[in-house]
């Protein structure tokens, strides 16, 4: 991969707190266009602070985050995101809600002159999400993983580089949350987007992700211990795993299992700390900088 792909989406030294508590501490990453990211980690841990510093909602206290080199900035069509809650106007139908983002981009007389065109570009994003049929609808005539599906149509027909999805699929039934779990990895497979996917459940992570990254404020460094030391958290584990879409009875594979614990162990248990130094970053475009107070250096 060229090292402008690699470096698509790029974040460095970024830190960020709220009030006197720090919440993400000289996070590093560099992620290629295309690739399909979970970010997983122990809860309070930043996972969304995270991704909001990459759609641009909140800026970072020192550091940068840039795709394709230029800064983020406010948030702009560049990156789409789909929430855990739904995002449909009640009052409006699928079509009209998908459409919507659209519409909002055009003056009115834009409006009037393209109407047809950008209709017919929502149902094309309606169709790629299998809910062209239901384009006369309301949200609330909608399963739970039909409005999602409308919400990442929302997102797409926007045309983003980089999709965010924070806890997407939280929401729904077991049964539900699987389907959408195929279907996303389905896109994806089709679209060849970059993907950004907060999740919770780690089996979900290593379902969906060609890289699963840990984000954790569980780990050691010389800056020692006790009250006076305002550590946040950083990626302590970076996994790249091969993808194709999967049935899902990958799932009940011990090998499967095994990643799941170990991810686990590494990033969710406040006794098994790794030293900075330790770290379990695998994935080829992980790199890490570190202060000379965490590295020791005088």
């Amino acid at each position: 991969m060229s090292a402008a792909k690699a470096n698509f989406l790029h974040i460095e030294d970024l830190y960020k707190s709220y009030g006197p508590k720090r919440v993400l501490d000289n996070v590093d990453l560099s992620v290629g266009e295309g690739e399909l990211c979970t970010l997983v980690g122990p809860s309070g841990c930043g996972k969304s602070t995270l991704l909001r510093q990459i759609l641009g909602e909140e800026f970072p206290d020192a550091g940068r985050v840039t795709i394709e080199g230029a800064d983020v900035g406010h948030p702009d069509p560049r990156r789409g995101i789909v929430f855990q809650r739904y995002s449909s106007y009640p009052h409006l139908s699928v079509l009209d809600n998908v459409v919507l983002g659209r519409r909002l981009q055009c003056s009115p007389l834009a409006w009037l002159t393209r109407r047809r065109q950008l209709i017919e570009e929502a149902m094309e994003y309606l169709q790629r999400v299998r809910l062209a049929e239901h384009a006369d609808k309301y949200p609330h005539q909608l399963s739970g993983g039909m409005q999602q599906r409308v919400a990442i149509a929302q997102a797409l027909i926007l045309r983003p580089r980089v999709l965010l999805m924070d806890e997407p699929f939280g929401a729904l039934d077991p049964d539900t949350r699987e389907q959408m779990q195929l279907f996303l990895l389905e896109l994806w497979e089709r679209e060849r987007m970059t993907v950004f996917f907060v999740t919770h459940d780690l089996e979900e992570a290593v379902f969906l992700g060609t890289r699963i990254l840990v984000l954790s404020q569980y780990y050691r460094d010389r800056r020692g211990e006790g009250a006076g030391v305002n550590r946040g958290a950083k990626i302590i584990a970076d996994y790249q795993l091969p993808r194709a879409a999967s049935a899902t009875d990958v799932k009940r594979d011990p090998v499967f299992a095994e990643l799941v614990e170990r991810i686990r162990r590494e990033g969710f248990d406040p006794t098994a700390r790794r030293h900075v130094d330790e770290f379990n970053l695998r994935h080829p475009h992980s790199f890490r900088t570190l202060t000379a107070e965490e590295a020791g250096r005088n």
